[in-house]
């Protein structure tokens, strides 16, 4: 095969740390990582297979004490006892010592880890949670076990080999509370997760549905008129002939356009990149190609098929010919148009002739490899194929019912999907078919899109479906419309994450109990996840309550003190929260010290290129630091080169600074000057000492404090990126806390309840400054439960 189809692996383990005997061998990866070996002829595996691609680990430090039992292998997290005969239950058990009582637990060859789970191959008509999750690398037990035994061996020319029968291989990782360690281990292990391109997260929009060339790029037009900013368009099935002659079958599988619809595909392209837009086209490559299809002489001519009777080349995935010649001859004409990476739509099972081989990893292994060929970025939009799959983002979950309790399961999806390292998932946000349409789930939803891995909508070809925002009522419309241009705002910050994911092997998206796993609490809120390094997301995933116009959802804050990012609300951590949002409004949080860099810009050329304006949300009440990275965005350069990194420091002491730059590394890929917004929030009005530098040369700046919220607003313009800002805010800065009388107010203006109750709780908030003594005197009024819910929110945040 290609030189672009063998992937670099690092598969030969340092024989130091490897205790080997007649039949059976034990290799120490880390000190709670072991590779556990057996094989009745003493010959063992050295090569990559589909899931481990690198073994070369550092020497471990270990004993081994034999005796007439077997041996006794320590490492200081590892007890191995092994009594040299084939993996028994009685012979074969690891104990796991250096943690504390709740991780000490042990195992037994055979013994199923009671795992916290990691994902599934799709939720391909899933309703809510009924889909079957396969297991993941971490447990509240202490240890997982990754069965390697049966995936496939690569070969040094870049194809596929059995495994010899008989063999078991199996890695134990026993790293108690230390989650987050093992998921990077298995990184190391199966080989790091890709960065995206920076246009992948952004919005995308796709639907099933046959547009025209002319129609798609008036509903682009369309959505450029209302700010609504997209990176990714995508064009499903409809691109290619689809009503063909029933003598070649269905037309679900295609490949040649269907010029009806697309008169000039380059032309169509070529006007959606200027437009900003990347490109993606959806295939169903089962059924090969047939003698209709355009690139059918050329492939039929490699594959030495018999065209004079328009016999098919029927797809192969188990032919490294076959593989080659697909995408030379059929998929690489159509990249050479302009269309920027593959959408791989494949349902058709698990099966080839090769034992063990599944279609679908031949497909996303070699697709990725095949659209990196030239340097660029690979992108792949395709389904779960087992671990390991993160190689090869991202995750297509497939057509999920358009129903409130399809909404509920995803966040818990996505956030454990994390526990085998899964970790860019794209749902069709708002649904794909069946269910119901419901103005706020679609506005739920979306906003769900803004905090996951991928906004991407998508529906069904029903002209009932369409999730364009304008379709909606205007407060489901405005809901939307907010939700994406937050998402396009948030580039800076999540391009930064991807990078932190690639080299830090930190996914996205983590769930609560990552953050300390050994606080039972944590378990208890399985929809709660981080998003990144610096916000704490619980999305909204049930309607409103009538009369107060809010959903709610029970929350967890862990110790210290946050900040809602769209309320600038102040709350005090370490315990649970029940949070009431309006329709605009989602339950994120920011920690104190946290540091937020956005954009204000929606261009989405600016999902290309680096913005020239940064929007920075700095959290008071701690000592925040947080490092900007950008690059060119679309090649691989990020793989030898650092990158341009702008640090940004806050020090919130008795004197209150913060200081961005000067940015390092490689700066030719940022704009010369950049404008800057910086939002202080928790700050009291100290306009009046407020300074602000630039190389330590005072420059002129506009500065509003907005009591509300404790909200201190800096701007200035045309900062060199070489250059040090510096802003000093004054001695004890930080000034938390809440307009809590103002907050109550606002909160009945709104509710649709009696206006006696109004008049009451209000005049019962404002008797009483304390708000304790305020709360049991609300208690007293018996109110409603959720009406008393909202305001003890609002009277207990801080």
């Amino acid at each position: 095969m290609k030189e672009y189809y063998i992937p670099e692996t690092h598969p030969q383990s340092d024989p130091r740390n490897c205790i080997c005997g007649a039949h059976y061998r034990i290799t120490l990866l880390t000190e709670k990582l072991a590779r556990l070996e057996y094989s009745e002829d003493g010959v063992f595996e050295d090569g990559p297979t589909q899931v481990v691609w690198n073994r070369d680990f550092p020497p471990v430090e270990y004993t081994v004490k034999r005796d007439k039992t077997g041996i006794v292998v320590r490492t200081s997290r590892l007890q191995i006892q092994y009594d040299e005969q084939p993996f028994s239950p009685q012979g074969l058990s690891i104990t796991l010592h250096g943690f504390n009582e709740a991780h000490r637990g042990g195992w037994h060859y055979g013994d199923k880890a009671e795992d916290l789970k990691g994902t599934a191959r799709t939720l391909d008509e899933v309703d809510g949670d009924n889909v079957t999750l396969e297991s993941g690398l971490v447990s509240r037990g202490g240890f997982a076990v990754l069965d390697d035994s049966h995936s496939l061996l690569l070969t040094k020319d870049g194809w596929l080999a059995p495994r010899k029968a008989g063999v078991q291989d199996l890695y134990f990782f026993g790293y108690g509370p230390d989650y987050l360690e093992a998921v990077q281990d298995f990184y190391r292990l199966s080989g790091p997760a890709p960065m995206l391109p920076r246009y992948a997260l952004g919005n995308w929009w796709s639907r099933y549905y046959p547009y025209s060339a002319q129609s798609y790029l008036e509903l682009m037009d369309r959505f450029e008129k209302e700010e609504m900013p997209f990176t990714v368009g995508v064009l499903d099935m409809d691109w290619h002939l689809v009503d063909i002659d029933p003598k070649y079958g269905s037309g679900w599988t295609g490949f040649t356009w269907n010029r009806d619809l697309f008169p000039d595909p380059e032309g169509l392209l070529r006007t959606l990149h200027e437009k900003g837009l990347r490109v993606t086209l959806n295939l169903h490559p089962a059924d090969g190609i047939r003698a209709y299809e355009e690139a059918y002489p050329v492939l039929a001519e490699h594959m030495q098929v018999d065209t004079q009777n328009g016999d098919p080349v029927n797809f192969d995935p188990c032919d490294p010919d076959f593989l080659q010649y697909y995408y030379e001859d059929v998929l690489h004409p159509l990249e050479a148009q302009g269309v920027d990476f593959w959408w791989i739509d494949w349902q058709q099972g698990t099966k080839t002739r090769m034992a063990g081989l599944d279609p679908l990893w031949v497909l996303n292994h070699y697709g990725y490899l095949d659209t990196g060929r030239d340097g660029k970025r690979s992108l792949n939009l395709s389904r779960y194929a087992g671990p390991g799959s993160h190689r090869y983002p991202l995750g297509f979950s497939g057509d999920t019912i358009v129903t409130w309790e399809s909404l509920a399961f995803q966040p818990y999806f996505t956030a454990t999907a994390s526990n085998i390292g899964y970790c860019w998932w794209s749902h069709d946000i708002g649904g794909h078919m069946q269910g119901y349409k419901d103005d706020e789930l679609m506005a739920r939803w979306t906003q769900y899109g803004v905090f996951s891995p991928i906004m991407r909508l998508h529906s069904s070809c029903s002209e009932f479906y369409g999730k364009e925002p304008w379709r909606y009522k205007a407060e489901t419309a405005a809901a939307m419309k907010d939700a994406l241009q937050l998402r396009h705002k948030m580039l800076p910050y999540l391009y930064t994450m991807n990078h932190r994911c690639y080299a830090d092997r930190v996914p996205l998206v983590l769930p609560l109990y990552y953050g300390a796993p050994e606080e039972a609490e944590r378990y208890r809120y399985p929809n709660e996840y981080y998003f990144g390094s610096e916000l704490l997301v619980a999305p909204i995933t049930t309607p409103r309550i009538k009369g107060l116009n809010a959903a709610k959802e029970k929350v967890y804050l862990p110790a210290g003190l946050w900040y809602d990012i769209f309320e600038n609300r102040a709350y005090r951590g370490g315990r649970a929260v029940t949070v009431y949002r309006p329709l605009d409004k989602v339950p994120v949080f920011a920690k104190a010290g946290a540091i937020l860099p956005f954009t204000d810009e929606i261009d989405p050329n600016h999902a290309v290129g680096n913005p020239d304006q940064l929007h920075l949300y700095v959290y008071l009440g701690a000592d925040g630091a947080f490092t900007l990275y950008e690059d060119d965005n679309e090649t691989c350069r990020y793989q030898t080169e650092d990158g341009a990194l702008t640090p940004m420091t806050l020090t919130d002491g008795e004197q209150t600074v913060f200081r961005v730059g000067p940015a390092r590394g490689e700066t030719r890929w940022l704009p010369a000057q950049r404008r800057y917004k910086l939002d202080f929030v928790g700050c009291r009005d100290c306009t009046g000492e407020l300074s602000v530098c630039v190389d330590g040369q005072p420059v002129t700046f506009d500065a509003v404090y907005d009591e509300s919220t404790r909200t201190l607003c800096v701007e200035l313009e045309a900062v060199p990126v070489s250059a040090e800002l510096t802003v000093s805010l004054g001695a004890h800065a930080a000034a938390p806390g809440n307009d809590v009388q103002g907050e109550v107010f606002r909160f009945l203006d709104q509710a649709e309840i009696d206006f006696p109750s109004k008049d009451r709780i209000y005049a019962t908030v404002c008797a009483q400054p304390d708000s304790g003594t305020a709360l049991s005197d609300l208690f007293a009024l018996d109110l409603p439960e959720d009406l008393y819910g909202a305001l003890s929110e609002l009277l207990t945040a801080y």
